[in-house]
């Protein structure tokens, strides 16, 4: 299982929220999963001040250590992962389009690979419930503000590079670049495979061709 550590946030000023439409949409999803809005407000306040360690993402799930007044917390997340099937579609859903590998290498998350996924039944962006965690605090909420607060930070992490959303659901950059590299490389064998079918259909079709004109010809010629 691969892992990304990702380094602490230096302390933001102001809201810090959002701005891309993807980011948007990963908050959307932590304010669902949380049970009462002061929860998020500690949350954006623990995110912003820097308390927050560094967060470490791996296959399907995340953690991170948490200060505040009361002590240091260590969180962990999980995420549902995609099957061996959603992989390879969304894998196919990449190589679709020229340029989608290139914006996500970019930093970007162009919206149709999102929508043709989804159409694909794979399901990138979460929603609130989807957002399991577990703390070390003795909060009775779950998510706890020290949960929503790693939430917010990857938030960020998922705006800036979207590949930690792909590392989330089971597909790391790494595996998601061989998988594309294998695609291409099989790709000329299969056009070499459909270029003999189609020759061979057509050595037949003209044995058949020759038959027609000279009906007392032998059938092994259509072998």
């Amino acid at each position: 299982m691969s892992r990304v550590v990702h380094p602490r946030f230096a302390v933001r000023r102001g809201a810090a929220r959002a701005t891309t439409w993807w980011g948007k949409a990963w908050v959307r999803a932590v304010e669902e999963a949380a049970y009462a809005q002061e929860d998020l407000a500690g949350a954006r306040r623990l995110a912003r001040s820097g308390r927050v360690g560094q967060v470490t993402v791996e296959e399907g799930g995340y953690y991170a250590a948490v200060e505040d007044e009361d002590g240091v917390f260590t969180v962990a997340g999980v995420l549902p992962v995609l099957d061996a099937d959603g992989r390879t579609a969304l894998v196919e859903v990449v190589a679709a389009e020229a340029g989608r590998i290139a914006a996500l290498m970019s930093g970007e998350l162009p919206h149709l690979l999102v929508e043709h996924a989804d159409e694909a039944g794979v399901e990138l962006l979460p929603y609130g419930g989807e957002l399991g965690s577990a703390c070390t605090c003795d909060a009775w909420a779950d998510p706890c503000r020290h949960a929503l607060a790693v939430l917010y930070q990857l938030a960020w992490l998922v705006e800036a590079d979207p590949f930690v959303l792909l590392h989330l659901r089971g597909l790391a950059r790494d595996d998601l670049l061989a998988r594309l590299h294998e695609r291409e490389q099989a790709a000329p064998a299969a056009q070499d495979a459909d270029l003999e079918s189609a020759l061979d259909a057509a050595l037949r079709a003209a044995r058949l061709l020759e038959l027609m004109a000279d009906p007392d010809s032998r059938l092994d010629h259509l072998l």
